[in-house]
């Protein structure tokens, strides 16, 4: 194995710190013992919720949260152990479910921390946030709620002249029975 120079370490350090940078939430997780199908199995499942796990070396992950004084408090001590970093770039409920369905499948697969806006979040957490709906979820309960009174008004405007029909049909129907 070669030796990585001081130069490789460098690029990994700038690395890292772009990705803490572009993450909306970060999760720390132990992936020991497990085995290489597993493990690109997870990277196939976040890949399409736009969220990357990435194998760190600890000092080198914590040099690269220099950078970011909201995340360096929460994460820094939880660097032990072999640790690969779950970045999600766009949506933290998803890539909290994804890894809690991975959990569930994988026991060797360990959740250890994570941060979102700079508040830590620790195993429960993330199953917490893991519960919450996804960014299209949330879509779909802000249109129903726009589009109900506008389908209440419509219900309401066809009703009145569906009664003024019904109204007039009764009045004839009197009318014909008071002339026969």
């Amino acid at each position: 194995m070669p030796l990585i120079t001081r130069e490789d370490k460098q690029q990994e350090v700038t690395n890292l710190s772009e990705k803490f940078g572009r993450s909306k939430a970060a999760f720390l997780v132990d992936f020991k013992g497990m085995d290489v199908e597993s493990v690109t199995k997870l990277r196939k499942t976040l890949k399409p919720i736009n969220s990357e796990m990435k194998v760190v070396r600890n000092t080198l992950a914590i040099r690269a949260l220099t950078d970011h004084a909201s995340l360096k408090p929460v994460l820094e001590n939880k660097f032990v152990g072999t640790n690969a970093v779950v970045f999600a770039f766009e949506d933290p409920s998803a890539v909290a479910k994804a890894l809690t369905a991975f959990g569930k499948d994988v026991e060797a697969f360990q959740m250890k921390s994570g941060v979102m806006d700079g508040a830590a979040l620790d195993e429960a957490g993330i199953k917490t946030l893991a519960t919450l709906p996804g960014k299209n979820e949330l879509r779909a309960m802000l249109l129903g709620t726009l589009s109900a009174p506008m389908t209440k008004l419509l219900g309401t405007m066809q009703a009145v002249p569906a009664g003024f029909v019904r109204v007039l049909d009764g009045y004839s129907k009197t009318k014909g029975e008071t002339a026969s």
